[in-house]
């Protein structure tokens, strides 16, 4: 029989965990993350010890509890009158661990043995005479959690995974029945304690996590200390406590592992030999300036894209806070790029990721214009409202524009949609671009030249954009046949003066690393690059070459100019709006003698060889416009190419994931190039 211990207190109450602090164990992760210093991109100091294998240490940290199920008879001698449903808690988890980490692989061993508290307090309940009962417990284990290991990415994040293995240690419990609020002079019972029945010995479950290895110290220590933030999900399969009753726990695991191991000399090894199934070189490009770079004019389309069953902005878009929209200007959008866009279509969704920022600082700088947000919706005209409205609080709570000044609709279907009566292909991506908020105003101030009414873009935005060095330009290390003979290998770049840099340690057969990263500041030098590999029986190979670096430039002159134009989606004629922006605003600016290049281009709707007729249909009716414009004004010798790529992916200035970018295919861009002086 289990013991029953009766205390002599007043009323008690229990604190329900129903805030845990989540914000706050999040903001201790973070703040994890941001002590991560460069030590593995590069380092000043010769490397000579490698990653440790076989790491020791100690984890720790929180278990955040959700009981569910059904609880009521606490033991055989302990009923309550009343049954227990829901409940939550935080519990401490600290345990030894160890990891391997075979060199080389992505996949690793770990195992962490220790205390694990499943404690937690149960939603109170009412009993038969409206008197409130609380219940808490102790519930506690010894836990063995072996896990696999998986290194994803060639980074410090990892996932693991594996059982485990729980031995109960405390199976207490406290038991409250309040006194009836009716009568509040009413002394409350004592509390209850005890034990427990039917509680599992064991138990078997599983759990999956992440973490993230924050090195400590520099690879040319021996000893090295890693700090490992992690996160780890153990479900209720298998946690059941009782063999009676339905109680089962999910738990969430938030914490933190320091860690230490040694790593192998490879610096200081006698036993260095020639592999000859790796062959090294450096290649270094002359990195001569370029002669021109474009100034480009971004169109803009008047329309911000949501996601299904969302009226958020989504994330894709370039949100802003107060104090960064003060400081936001049109010409500087390179400042506010999203970090996710890919380099291909960097520049113009750049442009168009900032739309809302653009139009903001538009109706700032004009207080006199005033716009109509119209929400488009095939859920009803209800949720376009809905996202019209969320438009209009950006622009209203962060640009200070006055609600007077934007007039906000919703309707199921845009001015112009891409979805046409009776058609069936691919009906989802063009649902897709008709889910959107259309900007539309008479305000020439805000719009694309010479238009005005509902279906007018916004003027175009030009940028003269800042350079950066094209991988053509990278100097590149081909270690052939490293991936098969070595477990890592690493650079040591000295310059005339002994100055040494370290780079890596790599597993690929080639890197490209920039010119800036070695050179700095200097235009050009002589380097000694010295690799320095592990074969997989851990002898140390070396092998070193001279090479001279040139800092590649951007260029000095700008001369070339790009327009776009946009086409409507399966339409070859440009509309009325771009044909006169080609006549009055495109041509004019062609020099005599200019060469221009017209290519044409198509989203992935559609089937291929029908979108290549229509991109080099897209392409010669912006040639006809050009040449007919060019005619009227006397410009000669003007000579054009003119070339359709369809959807090319390889060629297209965007991907097609969204529907921004599969609208901004429907594109033919211009570039004008002036003749030679």
């Amino acid at each position: 029989m289990n013991n029953i211990n009766i205390d002599k207190k007043s009323s008690f109450y229990v604190r329900p965990f129903n805030k845990l602090p989540i914000k706050s164990l999040s903001l201790a992760f973070l703040t994890f993350f941001s002590i991560q210093n460069e030590i593995l991109a590069q380092q000043t100091q010769e490397l000579k010890y490698a990653k440790p294998t076989w790491l020791f240490g100690v984890a720790g940290g929180a278990n955040f509890n959700f009981y569910r199920g059904s609880t009521n008879q606490l033991n055989a001698s302990f009923t309550p009158p009343a049954t227990f449903h829901e409940g939550n808690g935080i519990g401490l988890f600290v345990a030894p661990l160890i990891e391997y980490l075979p060199a080389n692989s992505k996949w690793g061993v770990m195992l962490q043995a220790g205390y694990d508290s499943r404690k937690g307090s149960f939603d109170s309940v009412k009993t038969a005479c409206d008197c409130p009962a609380d219940l808490k417990t102790k519930l506690s284990y010894i836990t063995v959690e072996p896990s696999l290991r998986f290194t994803p990415f060639k980074s410090n994040l990892y996932i693991y995974g594996g059982p485990r293995f729980a031995f109960n240690v405390d199976k207490s419990f406290e038991y409250q029945l309040g006194a009836n609020p009716a009568y509040p002079n009413q002394v409350a019972p004592a509390e209850v304690t005890g034990d427990l029945d039917n509680v599992k010995k064991t138990l078997i479950s599983m759990q999956i996590g992440a973490g993230y290895d924050i090195p400590l110290s520099a690879e040319g220590k021996k000893t090295q200390f890693i700090l490992s933030p992690f996160v780890s999900f153990q479900p209720y399969f298998g946690q059941n406590p009782r063999s009676t009753e339905t109680l089962n726990i999910t738990t969430i695991r938030a914490g933190v592992a320091l860690k230490m191991g040694q790593g192998k000399n490879i610096q200081e090894a006698t036993d260095i030999v020639k592999d000859r199934e790796v062959q090294f070189t450096v290649t270094s490009p002359n990195n001569i300036p370029g002669e021109s770079r474009m100034t480009e004019i971004f169109p803009l389309r008047n329309y911000v894209f949501f996601n299904e069953g969302s009226t958020e902005i989504p994330n894709r878009y370039v949100v802003l806070n107060k104090t960064q929209a003060a400081n936001f200007k049109e010409n500087q959008l390179e400042l506010f790029a999203p970090k996710n866009i890919s380099d291909r279509s960097k520049r113009q969704m750049t442009v168009y990721y900032n739309v809302l920022n653009i139009l903001g600082e538009r109706m700032q700088q004009n207080p006199s214009t005033s716009i109509t947000l119209v929400g488009s919706s095939s859920n009803g005209n209800t949720d376009g409202l809905a996202m019209a409205e969320t438009v209009k609080s950006y622009l209203v709570n962060v640009f200070d524009i006055n609600t007077s000044r934007i007039v906000t609709k919703g309707q199921e279907k845009p001015s112009i949609p891409s979805e046409q009566p009776g058609g069936t292909l691919e009906l989802a991506l063009l649902r897709e671009g008709d889910r959107r908020v259309s900007i539309e105003s008479n305000a020439p101030e805000l719009l694309m030249e010479f238009q005005s009414g509902p279906d007018a873009p916004l003027k175009p935005v030009q940028i003269i954009s800042s350079q950066e060095a094209p991988i053509e330009s990278y100097l590149t290390f081909d270690n052939k046949g490293a991936g098969e003979a070595l477990s890592s290998w690493s650079l040591q770049i000295a310059d005339e003066k002994g100055k040494t840099q370290a780079f890596g340690p790599y597993t690929e057969d080639e890197v490209k690393i920039p010119g800036k990263s070695i050179l700095g500041n200097r235009p050009e030098g002589d380097y000694t690059v010295k690799m320095i590999g592990q074969t997989k029986s851990g002898k140390i190979i070396e092998k070193e070459t001279p090479v001279h670096m040139v800092l590649w430039t951007p260029a000095k002159m700008v001369e070339g100019t790009r327009y776009s134009i946009i086409y409507e989606f399966n339409n070859s004629k440009a509309i009325k709006m771009y044909e006169k922006y080609l006549t009055d605003v495109v041509a004019p600016k062609i020099p005599v003698g200019a060469t221009v290049i017209i290519k044409g281009h198509t989203d992935i709707i559609g089937e291929e060889a029908y979108n290549q007729t229509l991109s080099l249909s897209r392409a010669n009716d912006t040639k006809k416009i050009i040449e007919n414009a060019l005619a009227k004004i006397e410009t000669k010798d003007v000579k054009f190419d003119v070339t359709g790529y369809g959807e090319n992916e390889s060629k297209a200035p965007f991907e097609n994931k969204t529907p921004e970018e599969r609208f901004y295919n429907r594109t033919v861009i211009i570039d004008i190039i002036p003749a030679n002086k």
